[in-house]
């Protein structure tokens, strides 16, 4: 599916972006992990996530799908620890990056074989940061020239604990391994490089598990998981808002003139509001009202007005708190005054899809003046873009990315592919286009950028 936009004559109103993808596959799994039925809230509904419960489905685990009032809700049944089933075919994680490297640690420890595998995509994505170290946690576990397909054999009684230092700032391979940890005969600890998201740690502390937490100076973790001597519990959880999903309504807001905005209900972690950091800096007038604590997670209301961008440098300990979000910041950075750079985030090239060369091509097809470096990449701004045929480049994050630039460019911008973004967020087009007016005639007579 293809999509063509038009620039934007403002942006406003009220808006709750879809729950949160990371959130939502986690709870899948512990849920299913935990003895009891567990009740997930506003969980949310994609490929992603669909990928997840298929997956947890076929090892055994009754997930029903229900509604309470308007909001739809998910009741998992519980099989314990040690309850889990062979799965009768491989288990099949679409392009769900995070439910194949969590479900490699979940199943690293089971009696049972299996194997994982999934869309081209995600055959391409790097295994062996995950493989490497369930192996030496004693895991039987056979990747495919360092990607998918996995195939995991029984194990042979209970994987050893161990201390490993990551050597990439990575949550996926935190929550793997704390997931093979339930399945280890000593404590298991991780140290990261920079902080990353924790949802997997306040996750396991709600269902019960012995964790210990600590944070260095720029507020990496060191978490330490003990063998559990207790079922886990089950979980109540109501999903936030995902922040990676409003992210582009927050970039989109800052750049068309006049636009003001509020995304309700949006979920505030610190591992996961780097982004949030990047755009005050550059001078963006967001505030955060009604703050909350849901399930453990902190929760609030986002108002963001349009307002005139200003180049910064982002590199260090914020890159992984914000590294889902560089799509979208580089579109901002295209309509901030001065050179914005970006160091440290080589993780980008190995994403869905690699979104420093590729994603900053198509970025160019707008008019930008953008350029990819070892590690990161360079933008100077602002930039009057232009309506472009470019391509979405099987990467949701991309897609809308390039669609929130086609609010600020000339003419008609038309987006190939834009089909990927039901990875995330299957209504997207449809709430941009409830809180956009957009402008038909607009001509490259008139400037992008902000208020």
């Amino acid at each position: 599916m293809n999509r063509s936009l038009f620039p934007a004559r403002t942006l406003s109103g009220l808006l709750r972006v879809p729950s949160d993808r990371s959130i939502t596959v986690r709870a899948l799994l512990l849920a299913g992990l935990a003895e009891g039925t567990s009740r997930v809230l506003c969980p949310l509904e994609s490929e992603d996530t669909e990928a997840a419960r298929a997956c947890m489905a076929a090892l055994g685990v009754p997930i029903a799908i229900q509604h309470e009032g308007d909001l739809p809700a998910l009741r998992i049944t519980g099989q314990g620890l040690r309850g889990l089933r062979a799965p009768a075919a491989t288990l099949f994680c679409h392009s769900s990056g995070t439910t194949m490297r969590l479900l490699a640690g979940l199943l690293a420890g089971q009696t049972f074989g299996a194997a994982l595998d999934g869309s081209d995509q995600l055959r391409r994505r790097p295994m062996r940061r995950v493989t490497d170290p369930l192996r030496a946690m004693g895991a039987q576990i056979e990747d495919t020239n360092g990607c998918a397909p996995l195939r995991i054999h029984p194990a042979q009684g209970l994987l050893r604990g161990m201390c490993y230092a990551m050597p990439v700032a990575s949550a996926q391979v935190k929550s793997a391994l704390l997931l093979a940890g339930l399945y280890a005969d000593a404590p298991v600890t991780i140290s990261e490089p920079a902080p990353t998201r924790d949802h997997t740690e306040r996750m396991l502390g709600a269902a019960g598990a012995r964790l210990q937490i600590s944070h260095a100076d720029n507020g990496a973790a060191t978490v330490t998981l003990s063998p559990p001597t207790e079922p886990l519990r089950a979980l109540d959880i109501r999903v936030p808002a995902d922040f990676s999903s409003a992210a582009f309504f927050l970039v989109a807001a800052s750049l068309v003139p006049g636009a003001c905005l509020r995304l309700s209900g949006v979920g505030l972690n610190a591992t996961r509001t780097g982004l949030l950091d990047a755009l005050r800096a550059m001078g963006a007038r967001i505030t955060i009202a009604d703050l909350r604590e849901e399930g453990g997670e902190p929760v609030g209301d986002i108002e963001v007005c349009a307002a005139e961008l200003t180049a910064i440098e982002v590199g260090g300990p914020l890159v992984p708190r914000m590294i889902d979000e560089f799509p979208i910041f580089a579109v901002a950075a295209t309509q901030a005054h001065g050179v914005t750079v970006v160091r440290n985030a080589e993780e980008l090239r190995v994403k869905e899809s690699n979104r420093l060369e590729g994603f900053l091509a198509e970025l160019r097809k707008l008019g930008a003046r953008a350029e990819p470096t070892a590690d990161g990449f360079v933008i100077e701004g602002p930039t009057r873009l232009r309506g472009a045929v470019v391509d979405g480049l099987g990467d949701h994050r991309a897609a809308m990315a390039l669609a929130v630039a086609a609010l600020v460019a000339a003419g008609q911008t038309t987006i190939l592919g834009a089909d990927c973004v039901t990875k995330t967020y299957p209504g997207f087009f449809d709430d941009l286009a409830r809180v956009a007016t957009f402008d038909y005639d607009r001509r490259s007579d008139r400037p992008s950028g902000g208020a």
